[in-house]
Order: C-alpha cells, then sequence, then structure tokens
C-alpha cells in the first residue's frame, strides 16, 4: 500500500512538511510506503471551469504547463491520500488551491477516481486560521466520498520559523496518531476488499434553485 501526500507550503521543509513527516513515520512503521510531492513552489493555474475533463473522460485537465496530470495519475495509483496546507490569511496557500480544484475536479467527474481511498488533512499555522484551512482541505476529501481518518484534536500544528512545530508537543501527538488511524483504516480497506461489498456509486444529481 502507499499514501501520497501533497505539501502546498512554498518552503519546501517548512512546518507543514513536518507536520507530514510525522503522519509518514507512522505509516512507515505499518509497512506502508509514502511518498511527498512539494506543490507550494510550483506555479500551477486556477481551474477555468472549461468542463473539458468532463467531456473528454480522459482523467486529465486540458490546462497544461505544471504537473498537475502527472499527479492526478499518482493519486488514481495511491490508497491514501495526505493534504496538507500552511494558512495564508486564514485560508489553505494558493498553488494549493489551484491544484485541488482541478485535481478533484478532474478525479471526481471521471469515475469517481478517490472513492473510498482514505484522506486526511493537516494544517501548519503560526498563530489563527488553522480550522478554517482545514475545512476547506476536508471539504475536496468529503466531495469525493473518500473515507477520512481523524486523529485526537484538530488536525492543526503550530508554528513560525521552519522546524518551530518540533515543539509543538500536542500538535505532534495530533498527527502521530493521526498518522496510526489512517495506516489502520488504510489496512481495513485493504483486508476487506473481496469480501465486503463496497456501496453501489449513485449517479450525481445536480439542482439549483433559480425559477
Amino acid at each position: 500500500m502507499k499514501a501520497l501526500a501533497f505539501n502546498g507550503s512554498p518552503n519546501k521543509e517548512g512546518n507543514t512538511y513536518h507536520a507530514i513527516k510525522l503522519v509518514c513515520a507512522e505509516l512507515e512503521r505499518e509497512g506502508i510506503e509514502t511518498e511527498i510531492i512539494h506543490v507550494g513552489n510550483n506555479v500551477i493555474s486556477g481551474c477555468t471551469a472549461c468542463a473539458q475533463c468532463i467531456k473528454n473522460k480522459n482523467e486529465q485537465c486540458v490546462l497544461t504547463g505544471d504537473e498537475v496530470n502527472d499527479w492526478i495519475q499518482k493519486m488514481k495509483q495511491a490508497d491514501g491520500i495526505i493534504l496538507g496546507s500552511p494558512v495564508h490569511f486564514a485560508a489553505m496557500g494558493g498553488a494549493m488551491k489551484s491544484f485541488l480544484d482541478r485535481a478533484f475536479y478532474v478525479t471526481s467527474f471521471n469515475n469517481s477516481m478517490l472513492r473510498h481511498k482514505v484522506g486526511v488533512s493537516v494544517v501548519a499555522v503560526r498563530r489563527s486560521g488553522g480550522l478554517p484551512t482545514f475545512d476547506q482541505l476536508n471539504n475536496y476529501l468529503c466531495y469525493s466520498e473518500m473515507l477520512i481518518a481523524t486523529s485526537n484534536y484538530w488536525n492543526v500544528i503550530h508554528g513560525t520559523l521552519p522546524g518551530d512545530a518540533a515543539q509543538d508537543e500536542e500538535g505532534g501527538q495530533i498527527m502521530r496518531v493521526l498518522g496510526k488511524n489512517m495506516a489502520w483504516l488504510m489496512k481495513l480497506v485493504e483486508n476487506g476488499k473481496g469480501s465486503v461489498t463496497p456501496p453501489e456509486r449513485e449517479r450525481k444529481k445536480f439542482m439549483n434553485f433559480i425559477r
């Protein structure tokens, strides 16, 4: 099994990376392979709502010039997904938002590629805005019918300078517990294949309330 993590911080080894590494360490102890992809230092165009990924059904975004389509295929192959972001004005980083909008649009409307995979979100913050960012990240997991592992508190770790998060003892425990629970849930899903029948996927209904 493999878990794929996305680091949405511009800093390659800042506190977001530190949080992700704590989760990955627990996964690796359980024999689960991990890979961290640095998203936050990339220039990524936002979704243009062209809907070509729905029309083409080729598991690709029509926008080119970045690695989003490569990352989508990695997500397809992974058993678990970790979304990590710093807090910018009480929200996730811009590059991460652009990536997630495009990637989850493609994966959601191309046979629900992430459905029933295990997902978690982690946030690194200096002071405030951690929970709004955590909620934003979780919205992608919920929309995709992913299975969300939890910890013993909200998945937020605190620090300013790179490495400061190591001093947040409670935050560190949150990430370790999250990693353990994620590994357990991934194993439950894997061991249930062939013996527990998953619910059938329902065709998405769309409504608006303008008459």
